[in-house]
């Protein structure tokens, strides 16, 4: 294996190579936990935590929060920084790109699952009056969108204490407006109810109790564009300086701050991804931070790459990844064919047909299997991107 010690940071095409291995992991997590063979059978780590606490999986969305923030820097270095209507409206279309995207995907997988239900075409079709107007890739513009904007708007020196601002008052909403609680008068389902509609809105289940509660809602978007801040601001530190040492040693320096910070403020402050907690952005933050260090550490200092080559297919076009495995999930689990009596999707006669049997009947395995296998397949056709230098911006 072929080592480079090179303190200064290889850079691949003008990408820095841990950034995209760092979201490539990420993008192939996504779609992992989002593909199970089954929803009932899952080993614990690959769940999300039901209210408080932090699994594996609670990582994957803040940690590609977080890279975007910092991707979000080295993009607005063409502007040095500086507002104008030329570089808003880009962030701009971008932002409404994708959160149409989102949109455009929560119509489809209503629509496809109206057709496998046996509905009409224009009952599958016409779903606006019950369609998610929230989600991941809408969070993902807005807080795109929002905190690009205020990176250009606001000085860099500033940005620390804006950060900061928005946390406490986030904080304060929490603790005035019953933001803790899984609750019919928390502050952050009132709101979005009021706002977006209960027919608009994901349903939590929780201990029984079923809840009209958005984990990406309107409210708790408030400390999510402070987490991209962050992830902006550490795209500061890495790239004023060339030397990987010095990167590595303040990535877990901000990461050990920002990791401790978000653990000891949890005994008053609970780390829950559903309200998007200000502890779990601190935590999850300074989680990040240190992956990616030690990334550049074993990629760009040590030199061990070949491993990595499998979640660079994912790096290099992570939106478009991850729209992938949303738009294969919806048809695997909605393409139905003739099987014995009845019919059965394609994700079920893999999971209870081929797996299940395989795996002597243990169906956790089998749903793991499943969802390993559901991963190399969009990896399949991301090397193929990949190999051919395709690179698909949205």
């Amino acid at each position: 294996m072929k080592k480079n010690t090179t303190a200064t940071a290889p850079t691949k095409g003008g990408r820095l190579l841990a950034l995209d291995i760092l979201r490539g992991i990420t993008i192939a997590g996504m779609i992992l936990v989002n593909n199970p063979g089954s929803w009932g059978n899952i080993y614990a780590p690959l769940r999300h935590a039901e209210w408080n606490g932090l699994t594996p999986t609670d990582l994957v969305f803040p940690f590609f929060m977080f890279i975007m923030g910092i991707s979000t820097y080295m993009s607005l270095r063409k502007y040095n920084f500086e507002f104008s209507w030329a570089s808003f409206a880009k962030i701009l279309r971008r932002s409404i790109v994708i959160f149409l995207i989102g949109w455009a995907m929560a119509w489809f997988g209503m629509f496809m699952r109206g057709m496998a239900n046996h509905a009409s075409i224009s009952e599958a079709m016409f779903t606006f009056d019950r369609i998610r107007f929230l989600g991941v890739m809408p969070r993902l513009a807005i807080c795109y969108g929002v905190g690009a904007t205020i990176a250009l708007l606001v000085k860099r020196n500033a940005l620390p204490w804006l950060i900061g601002g928005l946390l406490v008052v986030y904080t304060i909403i929490l603790i005035v407006g019953n933001g803790f609680a899984f609750a019919e008068d928390n502050v952050i389902g009132v709101v979005d109810r009021a706002v977006l509609g209960e027919n608009h809105m994901y349903t939590e289940n929780i201990d029984g109790v079923s809840l009209k509660f958005d984990p990406e809602g309107l409210v708790s978007t408030l400390p999510s564009i402070a987490h991209m801040l962050i992830g902006f601001m550490c795209g500061s530190l890495i790239m004023r300086t060339k030397d990987n040492r010095d990167r590595i040693n303040s990535l877990f320096i901000v990461g050990t701050i920002l990791t401790f910070s978000g653990f000891l403020l949890a005994y008053g402050c609970p780390i829950n991804k559903k309200i998007w907690s200000p502890t779990f952005v601190l935590t999850t933050c300074g989680l990040a931070s240190l992956l990616l260090g030690l990334l550049i550490w074993i990629i760009d200092i040590k030199g061990y790459k070949r491993w990595c080559r499998f979640f660079e297919s994912f790096g290099i076009n992570p939106l478009f990844m991850y729209c992938l495995g949303g738009v294969m999930g919806i048809l695997f689990g909605t393409i139905r064919f003739p099987w014995e009596d009845g019919v059965i999707s394609i994700s079920g006669f893999l999971y209870r047909i081929v797996l299940t049997p395989l795996c002597s009947g243990d169906k956790v395995l089998a749903s793991l299997l499943y969802a390993l296998i559901f991963v190399m397949f969009n990896w399949c056709i991301g090397y193929i991107l990949y190999k051919k230098k395709i690179y698909i911006k949205i």
